[in-house]
């Protein structure tokens, strides 16, 4: 009988090294890795479209968007990701030492497939609340035009605001505004 093949594990420093000399994306949790699958049309579409609205949204101010090749680390929770769109505006983030990974987001958005909506919904987003400057955390799904934003209110409770179909997403955190139908556009659901 032969033996489960074991990863390797690393202290976060190590997989950092590692991972840049890897030709795919793997995500690093407490020592772990593990390899990131792609995605669907629709899953790359809708994430193009919330890019493409907020770095709009954003010219002229000091805060940038980050599409999935980013890697977001959490030094807290001994994590790194790659979020499928992230904000930041936080001139941490701007320095040298931040060009492979960013630390400071306000806002991220992940577009949820069948296999990654739990792990989104529940433990990432557990993880994710360990950044000092989250504000906002955006879920939208692929398969229906529907959005869950959930945003950080003054006494550090997670607030959700749902939104539909013909529904503006408004996300204070960046001030600007994404029309859930622009985000499903080309989208055949």
């Amino acid at each position: 009988m032969a033996l489960p093949q074991t990863q390797p594990e690393f202290d976060i420093d190590a997989y950092m090294a590692w991972e840049e000399t890897q030709p795919e994306r793997h995500e690093y949790l407490g020592g772990e890795v593990f390899a990131m699958s792609g995605g669907t049309d629709a899953h790359y579409t809708i994430l193009g479209n919330a890019y493409a609205a907020l770095r709009s949204a954003l010219a002229g101010k000091p805060c940038r968007a980050f599409v999935s090749g980013m890697k977001l680390r959490i030094e807290r929770a001994d994590a790194v990701f790659y979020p499928d769109v992230f904000v930041t505006c936080d001139a941490r983030d701007r320095q040298p030492e931040a060009s492979l990974a960013k630390q400071h987001p306000c806002l991220i958005i992940e577009v949820l497939s069948d296999s990654t909506a739990a792990f989104d919904r529940g433990r990432k987003f557990e993880l994710y609340q360990q950044i000092d400057t989250l504000q906002e955390y955006l879920l939208i799904e692929q398969d229906r035009r529907h959005a869950d934003l959930f945003r950080k209110n003054s006494e550090g409770l997670w607030v959700l605001h749902p939104a539909g179909e013909g529904d503006v997403v408004r996300l204070a955190s960046v001030g600007a505004e994404l029309a859930l139908d622009g985000l499903y556009e080309d989208v055949e659901l």
